[in-house]
């Protein structure tokens, strides 16, 4: 029996590489635009499924691949899809969400006390031999005893809403979605902010949340707030979170993503009160691992193959993933 083609769309691992060879006929995508094309014109009509990462893949991709029936990300994201347009032709849609969640959630508690408690500054303090001449630096801010938002309640946000209630903060969440969990619900993310100490981005980039945190926002988060960021960087005015730094309008900021990501403008580079790390929410050996397997797990399930790993993955929509923000 001939193995399921598979368009390989994806920078992976030799070793998902490697087992996505040995079950499927792979087909790799030509990365210049034009060959990409001419590609898919030729081979199109057998792809039934695609293995994704960073590809662009619009309603003109998905029309040249009539046979597709699944696309398995790498990512958590899907902002490089056309979602709506996967949807109407029957596409089934995978994402790693829940293979990442519990070290975004990490990364987003690591950033939110290393702003709050200015351990960046901190650090660079001791090592410049400071201490000893000029004493105590100034007095950080408790998360404990915070009011925080979250925007977005998926996996992610669920992680960290956990993380969060550990510590002792208060929290509450904006989606476009209530879900039935015992913590307060916004429908505005604007009321939100101005009820909270602290807003922690975890939705998925789409048209409706494409600078959904504005110089509104902003303003009613208030000169004594935190802006967490591990979503997309275009979730964020980028300017106007620049301008409200610079005029003392927000707390801080602690940013994973960026708008023009890895370009970063120099005047949040040059701001003591924002924290930058370059997009490595996932980045764990452990879970980069689980979200390259995923991919695999997810094609040979819905082909009927049986995976390389042992244990059933659980397969998560994406009607429930997209939603979860």
């Amino acid at each position: 029996m001939a193995k399921p083609i598979i368009l390989n769309a994806a920078e992976l691992p030799e070793r998902t590489q490697a087992e996505l060879a040995s079950l499927f006929t792979m087909l790799d995508l030509p990365k210049a635009p034009d060959e990409a094309a001419a590609f898919l014109a030729q081979h199109g009509a057998s792809i039934r499924g695609v293995a994704l990462r960073k590809t662009k893949i619009d309603a003109a991709f998905l029309d040249a691949l009539p046979a597709l029936e699944i696309i398995a990300s790498y990512s958590a994201g899907l902002d490089n899809l056309d979602v709506k347009s996967a949807q109407a032709r029957g596409i089934r849609i995978e994402n790693a969400s829940h293979v990442l969640a519990e070290d975004v959630a990490n990364t987003a508690m690591g950033l939110a006390l290393a702003l709050t408690r200015d351990i960046v500054q901190a650090d660079a303090y001791v090592r410049s031999g400071k201490w000893p001449v000029q004493g105590a630096m100034p007095l950080g801010r408790s998360i404990s005893r915070m009011k925080v938002g979250i925007v977005g309640l998926g996996m992610i946000g669920a992680a960290i809403a956990k993380r969060l209630k550990a510590f002792g903060s208060q929290v509450a969440y904006y989606g476009p979605n209530r879900k039935s969990v015992d913590l307060p619900y916004y429908d505005d993310v604007t009321r939100l902010a101005a009820d909270s100490d602290m807003l922690i981005l975890t939705c998925p980039l789409t048209p409706q949340t494409h600078h959904l945190v504005n110089a509104a926002v902003i303003d009613a988060l208030g000169p004594q707030g935190f802006l967490i960021n591990i979503a997309r960087g275009p979730v964020v005015d980028e300017e106007a979170l620049i301008a409200a730094l610079d005029e003392q309008r927000i707390a801080g900021a602690a940013l994973d993503v960026f708008e023009h990501e890895p370009d970063v403008p120099q005047a949040l580079i040059d701001n003591p009160r924002v924290v930058l790390t370059p997009h490595i929410g996932s980045a764990t050996e452990e879970t980069r691992t689980g979200m390259a397997d995923n991919v695999v797990d997810m094609l040979a399930s819905h082909f009927g193959i049986a995976s390389p790993r042992s244990a059933p993955v659980q397969t998560q929509e994406i009607v429930r993933t997209a939603a979860a923000a």
